[in-house]
C-alpha cells in the first residue's frame, strides 16, 4: 500500500542534512586526473531531453472523470483548449514584434478560417501559448492550423504491411483526414502502384508519435498475429517504458513482440501487445509483473515547487525528468502546464525516493531571476548595433536569458545562478559607464515641421545623426507629440540640438510663392504616373509642389520650402511652361478628302515619317468626317515645316494651283464672316477651293487660294469683288425658310442661286449643319442689290408655300427603279426639290399614274426631273468590257473605291462577273455524247475565240456614258514594263526582311518583281498603272545610282593596314577599359584589331577604313608606342605595412598618385618573395617625382604605425589573466562530456556547430523593436 507524504522546503533541507554523503551528491573539487575527470558533466546533464507532457495522479484523475459525469448533461457546445509551442519549435521567433509580427497575421488567418476564437500569450522560456474556443470541430481545425503554420515541422516514418494502408486510408479518406485533424499532423501514405510500404508523417514531435501510435494500432488490429490490450495505470508507465524506452526495447528484443505504449502527451492507459501468441503472452506477463511489482513496493510522495520551476524539473524536451528516472528509478509527475497546481508527485522505491527529491530540487533551483536598474532610454546602447554588445555577453553565458523590456527602466536576466551573477556584474558596469559619458535632451518642435526635419528618405535626419555621432527619436504623426530626443555623447546632444532648432526656425520663416500656370498644362507637367513632377521635386527637395484639384478649374500651382529653393524652382517651372508653350503651337491645313490617304501612306508610312523629321504631332479627320483640315501641333518652326510638306504632296498628285491675294488686313474678318460662313461660302461656290487668311493680328495682307486652276481663279475674282464691295458700301438683310427648301432654293448644282446673284450682284450665304439656327439665310452686298436679291427670294420661299398636287405617267416597268432601296431616289429628289413627296401606284396594280405633291416650282421640277430619269432608263444600254479576270481586284481599288468613283462620274451601273473556279473542269474536257448529241439536239460548237464569261464587266446606262465608263475601265488596267538593274544588287534592292522593296511599292503605288536569285537576271519587272510606271521607273534607277555610291565607298572603307607593336605596349594602348583605343577608332572612324592569344604573329596590329584616316590612325599608335618606349621602371624598397594606406580605399589613393604624376605603380602579390618591392613605371623625371612622394608617404605613414604597434603592446592582457592561464594550460580541447552515445557505440560524435545536433533551450533572439524603438520614418 502506497503513502503519501507532503514535503515543504524546511522538510526537504531537513531530510536532505540526513542523507548519506554519495546520496546528498555533495561534491568536493579536487586537483588529481581522476577527479577531473569525474568533475566532467556527462552527456545527459549538458543535453537534457525535453519534457514530456505529464499526466495527473490516477486520483486526480478519477475526481475529474466523476465531475465530468455528472455536469454532462450541462455540458457546453463551446469548449476551450490551451496549446503550447516551446521557444525552440517556434517557427516566428522575433518576440519583439509580438501583436504586430508574422505570427499575428498567421492566428487572424486562422481565426477566419476555423471560426474559433485564438488567444496569444508569451511566456517567460518565450514558448507561445495559444488558448483556442471555439466548437470542437472548430478547435481541431484551428489546432491543425496552429501546429502546421506557427510551430516548426519535423517528420518520421512509420512502416506498417501494404495490405494494411487502406484501414489507415478509410472510405472515401475519412479516417485518414480524421487522423490528420486528431493528431494535428500531416500523413502522406504511398500510391497502390508504389512498392513502398513506408507511410510518411509530418508535424510536431508530439502529433508524431500520437500519429505513429495510431497508425501502428490500426496495422495491430488488421495483422493476423495475435493482439493484445493490457490497461495500465498511466503512472505506471514510465516504469514499464523505463528512461529513454530502454526497457520497452529490451522487452521487445526478448520477447519479439511489438509492445505499443501510448507516448505521455495521450491520456490513454491502454496498451497494445502484438505478435505471436507465445510472444504476446510473455510480454503481457512481463508488463503486468514489471506493474504490480510497482504497485506493491512502490510509494509515492508530493512536493510543493513554484509553477515557474516545473520547466527546469522537465529539462529541454523531457530529459530531465528520464534523467531522474534513469538514475534513480524514480517517476516525476509534474501537474499540465494549464493547471495552477504546483504540486509535484514522485513516484518509486522508498529508499530510492530522496534521491530523486535531491535532484528534483537541485534542477528546480539551479536557474535563478534577477534584474538591474538601467534607464529605458539606455538599452539600445547596452544591446549594441545588430546586437553585438549583447552577443558578447550571451555568446560567454549562453544559458541566461537577458529581457528588455520597452517603457521600464530595468533588465530581467534568468539563468544558472553562477552564470546569472557574472552576467550582472558585466551589465551594471556597462551601464555605469553608459551613464557616465551618455546623456539625452528633449526639444519642443512643432509636429507640422518633423517631416521637413526628417527630409526626403530620411536625409535630413540621417546626416545629423552620422555627423554628431547622436541618435534622434522623432514621434510617429499618430502620436501628436512636439517632443524630439536627442541621445549621445554629451557635446554630439548639444550640437545636434542647435541644428535641429536651427532648421525648425528656418523652416518657420518659409516662404509660399504660388504660380501661374494654365490647367491644360498640369496633366503634362505631373506627366504619367507621376514621373516628371518628381523629377523636379528630387532636383529641389525641400520644395513641396501643391497642384490644384480639377475639378476646381484652377491655373495657381503652390510652392512652399525656402525662400532662394523656391524662387530657383519656380524659374525652373516657368522655363518648363515656356517650352510647353512654345511646343502647343498649332496651325490647320486643308488638304482634299480624296489626299488624305495618300498623307498618309500604306500603315501610316507617310505620315509616320513626317512626323518624326519634323518632331510634330500630326491629326487628322476622321474618314466618315466632313472636314478637311489637318490639324498640326508642335513647335513653330516644325509646323511650317510639316505643313509645307503634306502641301507638297498633295501638289504633287494632282494638278492644284496656289495663288496669293492682296487684301487689306482690316477686311480679313469681315470677308470670313461670323464662324466663317462668308469664306466658306466662296469656297463651297468655287469646287471646294482652300482659302487661307493669315493669324489675326500678323498685319499679313496676303491671302492663299489653293485648288484647281479654273476654280482657283473664279474664287479670286468673287474675292476680290466681296472685299471691293465690303470697302466701298457693304449692307446684309436676313431671310427665313424652311430647311427643305434650301436645296431647292440653291438649286442643281448651285444654279437657282447663282442667277439671283448674276442678276443682283448680291451674295447670299445659307447655313451649314453645324448652325444653330438652320433656317437663317444671309444676304449681303449694296444697299440695292439685297434689297432685289431679298425680294426675289421671299417670292420663290413664298411660292413653295403655295402647295399643290400634280400628277405625271411612268411606264410600270421602270417603277421599280424608283422605289428600289427603300425608295433612295424618291428620297434624293424629297431633299433636291423642297421636300415633295411622290406616291407610286401598288405593285401589281399596273396603273401609270404617280402622283407629285408639294410647292408648285418644287413639283414642277421633280416632275422634270422624273421624266429625265424615264428618258435615261428608255435610252438605256448594256455594254460589255473584255477585262482579264486577274486585273479585276485591281480595277476595283481598295474597298472599291476606284469602281465607285467611275459610276458616279459617269452616271452608270457597272457589275463584275462571278470569280472563275479554277477547280472546275474546263469546257474542253466536257465527257462527249455520242452521236454529238445532248437531249436530242445537236449543240453548237465553242467559238475558240470567245472571251471567257469571267472575263466580262456589264456596264448599263446611255451609249455615250457607257462608252467613257469603258474607256476609263481599261485605262485602270495594270501594265508592266522591264528595268536593267545588275544582278548582284538585287539584294539591297530588297532590304532586310523585303522592307526595302516594300517600301518602293508603297511611294510608287506599284508591284516590282525582282527575278528569283538561280535565274542570275538584271531585269526587274514594275507592274502598276500607266502614270505611275514613269515615277517608280525613276524611283528605282535613283536607288540604283544610291547603292552603286555605296559599293564604291565600302570598297575604299575596306583599306588594310598592318603596324608591328611589342605585345608589352598592347595593354597601355588599349587603356583602362578601352578608353584610349577606343578614342582612336572614334576620331579616325577607323577599326582596329588586336591579335587573338593563340595567334602566330602576337605583335600584328590591324587597321581598317579609309586609307588616310588608317594613317592617320597608325601615326597616333606609333606617337603612344614612342612614348611608351622613352619610359623607364625604378623597383623601390616600401614597407609592406604601409602599402594598403598607399592603396587606399578601392584603390583611390593609389589612382591620386597614378593620375598626379602620370606613372605607373606595380605593387606586389601575397606570397612574393620580396613583399616590400614596388614598381615604379614612367619618364625619367616623372618617376624621380613619383619616388620621393612615395618615400615622404613611406616616412609619414610608418611613425603612425610604430605608435599603433606600441600602444597594441600595452593593450594585451597581463600574464595572470584568463588568456595567460589558457597558454600555460596548453591548446583547449573543446567541450568534453562523459556517457556520450558515440563514446558507447559505433556512432559519429556530433558536429558541435550544428543547431540541429545542439539545439539551444531559452536562447535570446536577437531583438528588432524593443532595442531600438518602433520605427519612426
Amino acid at each position: 500500500m502506497s503513502s503519501v507524504a507532503v514535503l515543504t522546503q524546511e522538510s526537504f533541507n531537513e531530510h536532505r542534512s540526513g542523507l548519506l554523503p554519495e546520496q546528498s551528491g555533495a561534491v568536493v573539487a579536487g586537483t588529481s586526473a581522476g577527479e577531473e575527470e569525474e568533475a566532467l558533466p556527462t552527456y545527459k546533464d549538458a543535453f537534457p531531453p525535453l519534457p514530456e507532457k505529464a499526466s495527473s495522479p490516477e486520483g486526480t484523475q478519477e475526481t475529474a472523470n466523476a465531475w465530468t459525469s455528472k455536469i454532462r448533461p450541462l455540458k457546453s457546445s463551446i469548449i476551450t483548449q490551451v496549446f503550447h509551442v516551446p521557444l525552440e519549435e517556434r517557427k516566428y521567433k522575433d518576440i519583439n514584434q509580438f501583436g504586430e509580427g508574422d505570427q499575428a497575421k498567421v492566428c487572424v488567418d486562422i481565426m477566419h478560417k476555423t471560426g474559433a476564437h485564438l488567444e496569444l500569450s508569451l511566456a517567460k522560456d518565450q514558448g507561445l501559448s495559444i488558448m483556442v474556443s471555439g466548437k470542437l470541430d472548430a478547435v481541431m481545425k484551428a489546432r491543425k492550423e496552429i501546429v502546421s503554420r506557427l510551430q516548426t515541422q519535423a517528420s518520421a516514418t512509420v512502416a506498417i504491411p501494404k495490405e494494411h494502408h487502406r484501414f489507415v486510408i478509410g472510405k472515401n479518406g475519412e479516417k485518414l483526414q480524421e487522423l490528420e485533424l486528431k493528431t494535428a499532423t500531416k500523413i502522406q501514405i504511398p500510391r497502390p502502384d508504389d512498392p513502398s510500404n513506408q507511410i510518411k508523417i509530418s508535424g510536431t514531435k508530439e502529433g508524431l508519435e500520437k500519429a505513429k501510435h495510431e497508425i501502428l494500432l490500426i496495422s495491430a488490429e488488421q495483422d493476423k498475429r495475435a493482439v493484445e490490450r493490457v490497461n495500465i495505470d498511466k503512472a505506471y508507465h514510465p516504469f514499464i517504458t523505463g528512461a529513454y524506452n530502454k526497457l520497452v526495447g529490451e522487452m521487445m528484443n526478448e520477447t519479439g513482440a511489438r509492445i505499443n505504449v501510448p507516448p505521455p502527451s495521450v491520456n490513454k492507459t491502454e496498451i497494445v501487445i502484438t505478435g505471436e501468441k507465445e510472444q504476446v503472452a510473455l510480454a503481457v506477463a512481463m508488463i503486468k509483473k514489471i506493474t504490480e511489482d510497482k504497485k506493491k513496493n512502490a510509494t509515492t510522495i508530493a512536493v510543493e515547487v513554484k509553477k515557474s520551476q516545473h520547466k527546469y524539473v522537465i529539462g529541454p524536451k523531457g530529459n530531465t525528468l528520464q534523467e531522474i528516472l534513469d538514475k534513480t528509478g524514480v517517476s516525476v509527475e509534474i501537474p499540465p502546464s494549464d493547471s495552477s497546481s504546483e504540486t509535484v508527485m514522485l513516484r518509486g522505491e522508498p529508499d530510492r525516493l530522496g534521491q530523486a527529491l535531491t535532484e528534483v530540487y537541485a534542477k528546480a533551483n539551479s536557474y535563478t531571476v534577477s534584474s538591474v536598474s538601467a534607464p529605458s532610454w539606455l538599452h539600445r546602447f547596452i544591446i549594441g548595433k545588430k546586437g553585438q554588445n549583447l552577443a558578447k555577453i550571451t555568446q560567454q553565458m549562453p544559458k541566461v536569458h537577458i529581457e528588455f523590456t520597452e517603457g521600464e527602466d530595468k533588465i530581467t536576466l534568468e539563468g544558472p545562478t553562477k552564470d546569472v551573477q557574472m552576467v550582472q556584474s558585466q551589465i551594471e558596469a556597462i551601464v555605469t559607464d553608459l551613464v557616465s559619458r551618455m546623456d539625452y535632451t528633449e526639444i519642443s518642435v512643432d509636429p507640422k515641421f518633423h517631416r521637413h526635419l526628417i527630409g526626403k528618405g530620411g536625409v535630413n535626419i540621417n546626416r545629423i545623426k552620422e555627423q554628431h555621432k547622436v541618435t534622434v527619436r522623432i514621434p510617429p504623426d499618430n502620436e501628436k507629440s512636439n517632443l524630439i530626443r536627442i541621445e549621445g555623447d554629451p557635446q554630439g546632444v548639444q550640437e545636434a540640438k542647435k541644428e535641429l532648432l536651427e532648421l525648425a526656425s528656418r523652416m518657420e520663416n518659409e516662404r509660399t510663392k504660388d504660380l501661374i500656370i494654365e490647367q491644360r498644362f498640369h496633366r503634362a507637367i505631373i506627366g504619367q504616373k507621376g514621373e516628371k513632377i518628381k523629377e523636379v521635386r528630387d532636383k529641389f527637395p525641400e520644395v513641396m509642389i501643391n497642384f490644384p484639384d480639377p475639378a476646381q478649374k484652377s491655373d495657381i500651382v503652390q510652392l512652399r520650402g525656402p525662400r532662394t529653393e523656391v524662387e530657383k524652382c519656380a524659374k525652373f517651372m516657368q522655363k518648363i511652361v515656356a517650352e510647353m508653350v512654345e511646343n502647343s503651337y498649332s496651325v490647320s491645313v486643308p488638304i482634299f478628302k480624296q489626299f488624305h490617304r495618300n498623307i498618309i501612306g500604306k500603315g501610316g508610312s507617310n505620315i509616320k515619317k513626317i512626323r518624326e523629321e519634323t518632331n510634330t504631332k500630326i491629326d487628322l479627320p476622321a474618314e466618315n468626317s466632313n472636314s478637311e483640315m489637318i490639324v498640326i501641333t508642335g513647335k513653330k518652326a516644325n509646323c511650317e515645316l510639316a505643313r509645307n510638306r503634306i502641301l507638297a504632296i498633295q501638289k504633287e498628285l494632282a494638278n492644284i494651283a496656289e495663288i496669293e491675294v492682296s487684301i487689306p488686313s482690316k477686311l480679313h474678318n469681315s470677308l470670313i464672316g461670323s464662324k466663317g460662313r462668308f469664306v466658306r461660302s466662296i469656297m463651297e461656290e468655287c469646287g471646294g477651293v482652300h482659302i487661307h487668311f493669315p493669324t489675326e493680328g500678323s498685319g499679313i495682307d496676303k491671302v492663299i487660294i489653293r485648288g484647281p486652276i479654273e476654280e482657283v481663279e473664279k474664287a479670286k475674282q468673287q474675292l476680290l469683288a466681296l472685299a471691293e464691295e465690303k470697302q466701298t458700301k457693304s449692307h446684309s438683310a436676313e431671310l427665313r425658310a424652311k430647311p427643305e427648301y434650301h436645296k431647292f432654293l440653291i438649286g442643281k448644282g448651285g444654279g437657282n442661286i447663282r442667277k439671283v446673284r448674276d442678276s443682283t450682284g448680291a451674295r447670299i450665304i445659307f447655313p451649314t449643319a453645324d448652325d444653330k439656327d438652320q433656317e437663317l439665310i444671309t444676304v449681303i452686298g449694296t444697299e440695292e442689290a439685297v434689297r432685289e436679291a431679298q425680294k426675289e427670294l421671299e417670292e420663290l420661299i413664298k411660292s413653295l408655300d403655295n402647295v399643290v398636287e400634280d400628277t405625271m405617267t411612268v411606264d410600270p416597268k421602270h417603277h421599280r427603279y424608283f422605289v428600289a432601296r427603300r425608295g433612295q431616289v424618291l428620297r434624293d429628289l424629297a431633299d433636291e426639290y423642297g421636300g415633295v413627296m411622290v406616291s407610286f401606284p401598288r405593285t401589281g396594280s399596273q396603273s401609270e399614274k404617280v402622283t407629285l405633291k408639294g410647292a408648285k416650282e418644287c413639283v414642277e421640277a421633280a416632275k422634270k426631273r422624273m421624266l429625265e430619269i424615264v428618258d435615261d432608263l428608255d435610252a438605256q444600254v448594256t455594254m460589255e468590257c473584255v477585262i482579264p479576270q486577274k486585273f479585276h481586284r485591281s480595277i476595283m481599288g481598295p474597298k472599291g473605291s476606284r469602281i465607285q468613283q467611275i459610276t458616279r462620274d459617269h452616271n452608270v451601273q457597272i457589275k463584275f462577273p462571278e470569280r472563275e473556279d479554277p477547280q472546275a473542269v474546263p469546257p474542253a474536257e466536257a465527257p462527249i455524247q455520242e452521236n454529238g448529241e445532248a437531249n436530242g439536239e445537236v449543240k453548237e460548237p465553242a467559238d475558240p475565240n470567245a472571251p471567257k464569261k469571267c472575263d466580262v464587266i456589264v456596264i448599263s446606262g446611255r451609249k455615250e456614258r457607257c462608252d467613257a465608263a469603258v474607256e476609263a475601265l481599261k485605262a485602270l488596267v495594270p501594265v508592266t514594263t522591264e528595268v536593267e538593274v545588275p544582278f548582284e544588287l538585287h539584294r539591297y534592292i530588297i532590304g532586310q526582311k523585303g522592307n526595302g522593296i516594300r517600301k518602293m511599292m508603297d511611294e510608287f503605288e506599284v508591284n516590282i518583281q525582282v527575278p528569283a536569285p538561280d535565274q542570275q537576271s538584271d531585269k526587274i519587272a514594275i507592274t502598276g498603272l500607266a502614270n505611275h510606271l514613269d515615277r517608280a521607273k525613276e524611283g528605282l534607277l535613283e536607288r540604283v545610282k544610291e547603292l552603286q555610291a555605296e559599293q564604291e565607298d565600302r570598297a575604299l572603307r575596306s583599306f588594310k593596314l598592318t603596324i608591328t607593336v611589342d605585345p608589352k605596349y598592347h595593354p597601355k594602348i588599349i587603356g583602362r577599359k578601352g578608353a584610349i583605343i577606343t578614342n582612336i577608332r572614334t576620331e579616325h572612324d577607323v577599326n582596329i584589331q588586336f591579335p587573338e592569344k593563340n595567334d602566330e604573329n602576337q605583335d600584328q596590329i590591324t587597321i581598317t577604313g579609309y586609307e588616310h584616316k588608317a594613317i592617320a590612325a597608325r601615326d597616333a599608335i606609333k606617337a603612344i608606342v614612342d612614348e611608351l618606349e622613352e619610359m623607364i621602371s625604378e623597383d623601390i624598397t616600401l614597407d609592406s605595412r604601409v602599402h594598403a594606406r598607399i592603396i587606399g580605399a578601392r584603390g583611390k589613393g593609389i589612382r591620386k598618385i597614378m593620375d598626379e604624376f602620370k606613372v605607373d605603380l606595380r605593387f606586389p602579390q601575397s606570397g612574393a618573395a620580396d613583399p616590400n618591392l614596388v614598381t615604379v613605371t614612367g619618364r625619367p623625371e616623372l618617376v624621380d617625382e613619383a619616388i620621393d612622394h612615395l618615400l615622404n608617404l613611406e616616412e609619414e605613414y610608418m611613425a603612425d604605425v610604430v605608435e599603433n604597434e606600441a600602444k597594441m603592446a600595452y593593450m594585451r592582457p597581463p600574464g595572470g589573466s584568463a588568456a595567460a592561464m589558457d597558454e600555460q594550460r596548453g591548446p583547449s580541447k573543446g567541450f568534453v562530456v562523459r556517457e556520450a552515445p558515440w563514446t558507447t557505440a559505433n556512432e559519429k560524435a556530433p558536429d558541435m556547430s550544428s543547431s540541429e545536433d545542439f539545439p539551444s533551450f531559452g536562447a535570446p533572439v536577437a531583438t528588432k523593436t524593443s532595442p531600438w524603438g518602433p520605427k519612426r520614418f
